[in-house]
């Protein structure tokens, strides 16, 4: 049974510092991305769909390999059972 069977995927929402356009979705494989500006400064907002930690891995390297400043990352969606005892 591989990851993506085992575990729901999980939806992460990513802040950066700066500005990326519309043209970058097919780059980080079709994420949402808004932009908002506070006091006059661009704020990126990913959201993203990723299978596993590894994915999201994969995603922040991309964002490190731009050399974009993150400010924050964020799981939206709630931790779900899993099947653990409690």
């Amino acid at each position: 049974m591989s990851s993506n069977d085992k575990y729901p995927k999980l939806i992460y929402e990513i802040e950066l510092q700066g500005e990326l356009d519309e043209s970058w979705k097919a780059y980080f494989d079709g994420v949402a991305i808004t932009i908002t500006y506070i006091d006059e400064s661009p704020i990126t907002t990913l959201v993203a769909t990723v299978v596993d930690q590894p994915a999201l891995r994969g995603l922040l390297c991309k964002l490190w390999d731009l050399n974009l400043t993150l400010i924050s990352v964020r799981l939206l969606e709630p931790y779900l059972d899993r099947g653990e005892k409690k």
